[in-house]
């Protein structure tokens, strides 16, 4: 009698733990989902703004705007960094990923789009 109620736990316990192995792998994969997602879309949100060639005006009219209360009226720092030669430092990609998802705090992030992330750049480019 004790074999068959061991064997019947046994069989509990591994129904169990097979319904958690499932439930995490189908978590783990709706997470791989979101990321995979949102990352293609923010590699496609970077192409489109490097495609671009923007304009050191509009970007210095952008950052006047947007950049002044951390970065300085001309950009040398107050909050934030320096950011003259930022371009010898940080490759594009990496200063958009900065700009957009606001990497390092206390800096937030920004949505801009394509065009005028393409003018930032070309200021900052400019501040070399």
């Amino acid at each position: 009698m004790s074999t068959s109620s061991s064997t019947a736990a046994e069989r509990d316990f591994k129904s169990e733990f097979l319904k958690i192995v499932f439930i995490v792998f189908g978590v783990l994969l709706i997470c791989f989902s979101i990321f995979f997602l949102k990352h293609h879309e923010n590699n496609k949100y970077i192409v489109e703004t490097l495609e671009l060639n923007g304009s050191a005006e509009e970007g210095d009219a952008l950052f006047k705007i947007n950049c002044v209360g951390c970065h300085g009226i001309t950009a040398r720092g107050l909050v934030g960094p320096d950011l003259h030669s930022i371009t010898q430092r940080l490759n594009d990609k990496e200063i958009i990923k900065q700009v957009t998802g606001g990497l390092t705090p206390p800096m937030p992030s920004f949505e801009i789009d394509p065009v005028n992330m393409s003018n930032l750049l070309k200021y900052l480019h400019s501040l070399e």
